[in-house]
């Protein structure tokens, strides 16, 4: 058996296993029967999830213990609880719990606002029911200005400093829109982002896609750490070149520690032509995420973070452990503040979303208006936060 095969199932195994030593015990909650999936623990399988104290206490086939409460997952998936590191829920009181209905138990607000308005965000963030933390906007009115940094000037970087320090604790790091038309200077922008984010040891994001300045150029200017977003966007400064293969200077950057994160989001994100080219060449997203908001359900292109996850299935050529990987361990590993999520390791906090997968005829939409058709659709079913049912938004 190949050795990567063989611990996966002794993993497995060792986790199915474990129900004779539980059974005797009695839990807050048991989620029974679900298929689990998750990447982290390298486990696809029937199984139990038992819950004490707002902690993982089991995994396992068949726990005989009692419980307090049950939920009957039978036919439905149970995974770690999902991690969005790209969306603008802060914008919205309502945006951290419709997207916790849907899943979410852990969110990065991406740039909603900069220095002049970050104290409102940070307090949407702070009283989210689940984790929460904000990108800081380099530009000083964030997205709701008429450009974000249209004026080189708004790229202020004494104010950005200032306003970062004062919310320290829930600011996490710096957004870049580049973006021609929203962004004077692109270059210029992306380096005093830099210098912001690097006084405090914190990463820069950047919007790409719609730059003046190539790719390739830009992609130099980030450290380890840093986050490209809208990985899909489309030419003319795309991370592939015309022929459709990936430009040596973003291998070079995954190999530096650079993510790339999908953000779904509403316009001139995502070209099914571009997706599909980048997915061929296996440059997989390091993260995928919605840039979603409150009202996200009413747009057809986003839904909800289950239906973005259903693309990377049905078009990206990805299993359902990959695609949950993506919005689950992989963003832990990117903002020190989830880095006890996206598991269902026993301990962990817990926090799972429990899926429908549908077969059938789904259409999915890019942002150009462009429908595809899938056969399988993951959808929202129940939410667990720190161990407790969420009732859905």
């Amino acid at each position: 058996m190949h050795r990567r095969r063989f611990l996966r199932s002794a993993i497995c195994a060792a986790l199915v296993g474990r129900a004779p030593f539980v059974f005797a015990q009695s839990y807050d909650l048991i989620v029974r029967g679900g298929r689990v999936i998750d990447p982290s623990l390298h486990i696809d399988t029937i199984a139990d999830v038992a819950i004490s104290n707002g902690r993982i206490a089991a995994v396992a086939a068949g726990i005989t213990a009692t419980a307090t409460q049950e939920i009957n997952a039978a036919g439905k998936l149970v995974v770690p609880g999902l991690l969005d590191i790209h969306g603008h829920y802060a914008q919205d009181a309502q945006g951290p719990h419709i997207c916790l209905s849907d899943g979410i138990t852990g969110w990065v607000d991406a740039g909603s606002a900069g220095a002049d308005g970050i104290d409102a965000v940070v307090a949407i963030a702070r009283d989210a029911p689940q984790p929460a933390r904000i990108l800081i906007n380099i530009g000083r009115l964030g997205v709701r200005g008429e450009g974000d940094t249209a004026d080189l000037a708004l790229a202020d970087v004494a104010a950005a400093k200032a306003a970062l320090a004062r919310n320290s604790k829930y600011v996490v790091g710096v957004k870049a829109r580049l973006t021609a038309g929203v962004t004077a200077d692109d270059v210029g922008v992306l380096r005093r982002a830099q210098e912001v984010a690097s006084s405090f040891n914190l990463p820069v994001m950047i919007h790409m896609g719609q730059s003046v300045t190539p790719m390739s150029m830009l992609i130099k200017l980030l450290k380890p750490g840093d986050i490209v977003t809208h990985m899909f966007a489309p030419p003319p400064n795309a991370i592939i070149n015309a022929n459709g293969r990936m430009l040596p200077e973003i291998l070079e950057a995954r190999r530096r520690g650079i993510w790339f994160d999908v953000a779904n989001g509403r316009i001139d994100h995502l070209r099914r032509d571009t997706f599909d080219a980048i997915m061929a060449t296996g440059f997989w997203p390091d993260t995928t995420s919605t840039d979603g908001f409150a009202t996200s359900r009413s747009v057809p292109g986003v839904v909800d973070f289950p239906n973005v996850i259903s693309k990377l299935v049905n078009f990206g050529g990805m299993s359902l452990s990959d695609a949950v990987a993506c919005a689950t361990s992989h963003p832990a590993r990117v903002f020190p503040f989830l880095r006890d999520k996206g598991t269902l390791h026993v301990g962990a906090p817990a926090d799972l979303a429990i899926l429908e997968l549908r077969e059938g005829t789904f259409d999915f939409l890019d942002n150009y208006e462009n429908v595809r058709v899938g056969t399988q659709r993951l959808f929202p079913s129940e939410t667990i936060l720190a161990g407790a049912r969420v009732p859905r938004a």
